[in-house]
């Protein structure tokens, strides 16, 4: 098959972490002639994106959203509860909450990170050890990732809650779940988060575009304490609008809102157990296949532990070039788009070559992950690439079992 012949012939798949496939419903609903903004179907169309968004997220207080993407996101809801100067306490497990710190950096915030590299989740000992010696509690919130898209690992939200309150730490628990919302579970108020953000793009299956801060009644409490907030990004008019534009700080996102409506609508009718069971299931089958694969070559999970990973994204070693060598054929040749290895080694070195990333995220099913398997298979038979057998029935097996 030419480079050609696979572009112009059938589907392609973007089996990238983010943007993730967006359904056909979705698509169809952004399909339209610019609407009003000022009454009629978007203005109740919006209103009841709210109630579903909170089950999303299983939360019973406030959302709020914005035009932007997740590094908006980050921004907004740092800019409501954390003044120039204060501090916040950053444990990161990759790419993404360091990026995270370094926004803080650039809203004048002084931040203190604890690195724990690229492939392990955050050590609670070392956290807590950060915790006890601030007696002074100058920490005014904990930044921390739930699932780190780059390193994939997936990080423990309540024993991180748990640790404020065993110490006794005011500190709020603000929660990066753009790449985890409606694919890991996650439980906002049974597990005690304060602030949350999200993205239009990944679990929530909509274009990028839309980001999304969900907080409580004590971060509010915190927002009501600051002296100077953007008008912007401040979250106080968009979660409680008087008026249709104040839900955006201006013209609403209006395509986007038709497309978010119809994937809330899949999602409710799948419920949230269901979403998560569709995507645990997924995983394991994918988990299934790289483990027969790294038995006969050199491919490896960058998590080991099962526990540690998340349902929404894979992240894969093997040996240099081998990974670019993989992605560039099956994205050329079967038309399947791999992640690349973001923030696991410096682009454009040869080791940058030895890492991808799988997303298995949002609007997928069983047919969608076993072809992106075959396509990986069919790529190392094509390139010589070392890999046990029997990986494409290892994860049927998975599937099959429901």
């Amino acid at each position: 098959m030419s480079r050609n012949a696979s572009r112009t012939h059938g589907r392609e798949y973007l089996a990238i972490p983010g943007p993730s496939v967006m359904p056909e419903a979705v698509l169809r609903e952004m399909h339209r002639a610019a609407p009003n903004i000022y009454a009629g179907e978007l203005v109740e169309l919006t209103h009841s994106l709210i109630p579903d968004l909170r089950r999303v997220a299983r939360t019973a207080h406030h959302v709020a959203f914005y035009i932007g993407n997740g590094h908006a996101a980050w921004e907004a809801a740092l800019a409501n509860v954390v003044a120039a100067g204060e501090k916040v306490l950053v444990p990161a497990t990759g790419r993404f909450g360091l990026g995270w710190a370094d926004q803080a950096r650039g809203l004048g915030i002084d931040t203190e990170v604890l690195d724990f590299g690229k492939s392990s989740p955050v050590d609670l000992d070392k956290v807590e050890a950060a915790l006890r010696a601030d007696t002074g509690h100058r920490f005014k919130a904990v930044l921390f990732t739930h699932v780190d898209t780059s390193s994939s690992v997936l990080n423990d939200v309540k024993a991180m809650r748990a640790l404020l309150d065993a110490v006794g730490h005011p500190a709020l628990l603000m929660v990066d779940c753009i790449a985890s919302l409606g694919c890991d579970r996650f439980e906002m108020d049974e597990w005690g988060a304060d602030v949350m953000v999200a993205a239009s793009q990944k679990g929530l299956m909509t274009p990028p575009g839309m980001c999304f801060v969900f907080f409580n009644d004590k971060a509010q409490a915190v927002r009501a304490g600051m002296a100077c907030v953007s008008r912007y990004w401040d979250w106080v008019p968009r979660a409680n609008p008087t008026q249709f534009f104040m839900y955006s700080g201006g013209t609403a996102p209006t395509h986007h809102l038709y497309g978010l409506r119809a994937a809330l609508d899949m999602m409710m009718d799948e419920t949230m157990e269901g979403v998560w069971a569709r995507h645990d299931r997924l995983a394991h089958a994918i988990w299934a296949a790289v483990d027969v694969w790294g038995q006969g070559g050199s491919l490896r999970f960058n998590i080991a532990d099962t526990r540690l990973r998340s349902r929404a994204v894979t992240a894969l070693r093997m040996q240099a070039p081998d990974a670019t060598r993989l992605r560039e054929w099956t994205e050329g040749e079967a038309g399947v788009t791999l992640g690349i290895g973001l923030g696991m080694a410096e682009p454009g070195s040869p080791e940058s070559h030895g890492f991808f990333r799988l997303g298995h995220m949002g609007h997928l099913n069983a047919q969608m992950v076993m072809a992106m398997l075959g396509s990986i298979e069919t790529a190392f038979h094509a390139l010589d690439i070392a890999h046990g057998a029997g990986a494409l029935s290892a994860a049927a097996k998975v599937i099959a079992k429901g």
